[in-house]
């Protein structure tokens, strides 16, 4: 029986196979087992001390008998069953970071298109309209970055050379950071932030304390020609509010690759109005993505012998 069993459910499209290929790689002396039916799932996890894949039902979960570890192949794990994992002493590793790479540029991309207003460009492309329009400029701009985890420490890191000021929210902000400034998410000190920003770009977890975070009263603090990203959760932002504050413009414009609901319907307002740009959840998408994670598994595998503290360790 393998040792590691790689379930049906990945991420982004891209076939598992090239998942179990990159642990084979990197574990030669581990047997990899790639499930490909429900029937596989059931049989492979029976003895496999290792389980890694997207998702798993504590049905499931119930015939993995000598499992140690469940490496979660998403950056989330709130749809995980952890207190089943709890109750039977498996540890439990995530994705994060995995991500960062190519969401860290998704978002300079948004925050330069509307900087230099290529949304426009491309929309009077689209009507064949060469008519010039007034861009703006990155330079001396304030943007704050909620969520200094690995995507927000990636973001950081590339807006440096393009003049700008940056202030990050985190829970501990006495830890710092790699930010000019660091606040917490006290509510006076948020919209202090707020009031100064210029590109508000979200890259946190959704949690109690972030679940609506961004609503009417943080748009009215907000100056108006600020621009919201969001790459974090639908459900950071009040949606309602966000397209409230769209069509009134209390703010500039919007970059959403999450969204609240998602999939975003086919009629909702958000799909019609100019200066909102929205992709589908795409942010995290990486050829590099296996590889990774990959990676993190690899890391762990040897630590399941020994003290040493798991990578990615959630649960």
């Amino acid at each position: 029986m393998p040792d590691i069993t790689v379930l049906r459910t990945g991420a982004h499209g891209s076939p598992m196979s090239e998942y179990a290929a990159a642990l084979r790689e990197r574990l030669p002396e581990q047997d990899v087992a790639l499930a490909r039916t429900p029937a596989d799932e059931r049989e492979l996890v029976a003895d496999a001390r290792v389980v890694t894949g997207g998702d798993i039902d504590e049905a499931l979960l119930e015939e993995a008998e000598e499992l140690e570890l469940f490496a979660g192949a998403f950056a989330g794990y709130e749809h995980l069953p952890l207190a089943a994992f709890e109750s039977r002493g498996v540890a439990v590793t995530n994705a994060a970071g995995v991500h960062a790479p190519s969401a860290a540029e998704q978002v300079l991309g948004y925050v330069l298109t509307f900087a230099r207003r290529l949304h426009e460009g491309w929309r009077r492309q689209q009507n064949r309209e060469f008519r010039h329009y007034q861009a703006y400029e990155l330079n001396d701009s304030t943007v704050t970055v909620v969520g200094l985890g690995a995507i927000g420490q990636g973001i950081v890191e590339r807006l440096e050379g393009f003049g700008v000021d940056t202030i990050g929210v985190r829970y501990t902000p006495e830890k710092g950071g790699p930010t000019d400034e660091v606040v917490g998410f006290d509510e006076d000190a948020l919209h202090d932030a707020f009031a100064r920003t210029d590109y508000l770009v979200l890259a946190c977890p959704l949690t109690d304390t972030t679940r609506n975070l961004v609503d009417e009263a943080v748009f009215e603090t907000l100056p108006p020609e600020s621009v919201l990203v969001n790459v974090a959760r639908g459900g950071v932002v009040d949606t309602a509010d966000l397209v409230s504050a769209l069509r009134t413009e209390h703010i500039r414009g919007a970059a959403l690759d999450v969204t609240d609901p998602e999939p975003l319907p086919e009629d909702h307002p958000l799909w019609t109005l100019e200066n909102v740009v929205v992709t589908p959840h795409t942010a995290g998408q990486t050829p590099e993505y296996w590889n990774r994670l990959a990676d993190i598994v690899a890391t762990n595998v040897p630590r399941l012998d020994t003290d040493e503290e798991l990578r990615n360790r959630v649960a």
